[in-house]
């Protein structure tokens, strides 16, 4: 064990952030270059450019929870994280190297259209995201102790993290989406490998033997189910949306979304008035998981509407052109400058505002109170958008805004998600809590994709955006801050090397 490692100095917090911020910067690359090269260099419709993006999300209902539950009872290569984050890393480094070349690797495999590849070179690429992701979080829970340090661990991979992605943005801005891409190969593939060889994993978690520790994260699958009832609509519409697109069957109607749509409310509504008195702490807990899942699920309609749709939002209502326009080179260079500036305030906020605004706030006036109101400025922000957004300078102003609820969005939701639920099975929940990101998710490429192609005014993209952003505003009303589950034990005390 590195002597830094042992007296838990800043360089050995700085050296742990990094793997986790090689994933940041591969996402924010993601969300900067995906939608601008598929659109711009290979031409892609907008439903297919959605169905791209479908890959990711379908790459995390696989990566989050079933990569979190097997880190947690695996051994190999002297860690139980570190082969996911190495083998993550290599990957994500691998696929970004991959995306401005996908026609080069279609000619060469013979395949005649570039959507198949540009498919698989997304989801491998989210697949790794996510398979690191879950890792570069629970090792610095596994390798620090429980309260003030732990708390700085993930602070310092909050602002090292945070502080790497405005940089992408900056890169993509100052010069251009060829640059941070390949700037990004780089970067992943040290930060995420380097590091990873010099972080001593404890053999046992929380004192347990193995035995016990496999025992207790074991679920079934009916439980599972019943821990994710507020987004069974989701569920359903995502099976149904992936089995239309590989039968290649399409409809001119939207019954099943609106089907879907009344079994989420559904059972959104039967969890938010589902009374907890007289039940015990593991039942008022799950009851609060599912209110979390409800609120946190309309969030992402709204933001994987914009991430996704954002340049095709700005090509429309800022430059004049139509999906069919044939775009010079210049001005789609420019139009993709747009949307990287737009993605840099934006997450510019969001690496400030977590530490020295939200959490302060938190502390005064509680954690669902204070991200109540970040969601609510963030419906009220998407309105501006819809009513003023039409010239670069008002959307960069707008992106400040919106700014708000994103900071809260990434930071506040996972601390109130974590006092609902036993701490023994934080893995699992971790994984499920995904789910109420990556479904909703899936609703944004298929449906609302479809919806935005069909729609003559793109302003739909921020009136969805809207209307999604104040159902979850007023769905974070009925969760309740309470700490369910405590545990006392930390993997420092009893760790075995």
């Amino acid at each position: 064990m590195l002597d830094i490692q042992k007296k838990l100095t800043n360089s050995f917090y700085a050296m742990l952030a990094l793997p986790a911020t090689a994933m940041g910067f591969a996402l924010s690359i993601q969300i900067s270059a995906l939608s601008w090269i598929l659109s711009t260099k290979y031409h892609l419709n907008i439903d297919d450019v959605g169905l791209v993006w479908a890959a990711g999300p379908i790459a995390g209902i696989l990566g989050q929870v079933i990569i979190g539950i097997i880190s947690d009872n695996v051994w190999l290569w002297n860690g139980r994280r570190r082969p996911f984050i190495l083998i993550g890393g290599f990957l994500a480094a691998l696929m970004l190297l991959a995306l401005p070349n996908i026609d080069v690797i279609s000619s060469s495999l013979g395949i005649g259209g570039i959507l198949g590849v540009a498919i698989a070179v997304a989801l491998t690429l989210d697949l790794s995201i996510n398979i690191s992701f879950n890792p570069t979080r629970s090792i610095i829970a596994d390798v620090t102790p429980e309260g003030n340090d732990r708390t700085k661990g993930y602070t310092w991979m909050q602002t090292i993290s945070g502080t790497f992605g405005v940089l992408a943005y900056v890169i993509g801005a100052v010069w251009d989406n060829y640059v941070l891409i390949y700037f990004g190969v780089f970067l992943v593939l040290i930060l995420s490998l380097v590091p990873t060889f010099f972080i001593e994993e404890p053999r046992y978690l929380s004192g347990e033997s193995e035995g016990e520790t496999n025992a207790k994260a074991k679920s079934s699958f009916g439980e599972i189910l019943n821990y994710i009832q507020p987004l069974w609509g989701f569920l359903l519409y995502a099976i149904y949306a992936i089995t239309m697109r590989l039968l290649n069957i399409k409809f001119d109607n939207y019954y099943a979304e609106i089907i879907c749509f009344i079994i989420t409310l559904f059972f959104i509504f039967q969890v938010l008035f589902q009374k907890s008195d007289g039940k015990s702490s593991t039942e008022k807990g799950i009851i609060g998981f599912k209110k979390v899942l409800a609120a946190h699920s309309f969030t992402w309609i709204g933001i994987q509407t914009m991430f996704v749709y954002m340049f095709a939002y700005v090509q429309y209502k800022v430059y004049g052109y139509t999906e069919t326009s044939i775009i010079p080179e210049t001005i789609s260079v420019e139009m993709g400058k747009v949307v990287t500036i737009s993605f840099l305030i934006f997450n510019a906020i969001a690496a400030i505002l977590p530490a020295f605004v939200l959490e302060p706030f938190a502390r005064k006036i509680g954690k669902v109170k204070t991200h109540f109101i970040a969601i609510a400025s963030m419906a009220v922000g998407y309105a501006l958008m819809l009513f003023f957004g039409f010239t670069p300078i008002i959307i960069y102003i707008i992106m400040a805004i919106l700014g708000i609820g994103w900071a809260s969005t990434i930071s506040l939701p996972f601390a109130i998600m974590s006092q609902q639920v036993n701490q023994t099975k934080m893995g699992l929940f971790m994984g499920l809590f995904n789910l109420s990101v990556v479904l909703p998710q899936l609703v944004a490429s298929f449906g609302i994709g479809l919806a935005i192609r069909h729609a003559p005014d793109k302003n739909l993209i921020f009136i969805i955006s809207t209307v999604t952003l104040a159902i979850s505003a007023f769905l974070w009303m009925f969760v309740k801050e309470e700490t369910i589950h405590k545990t006392s034990s930390t993997p420092q005390q009893n760790s075995a090397h």
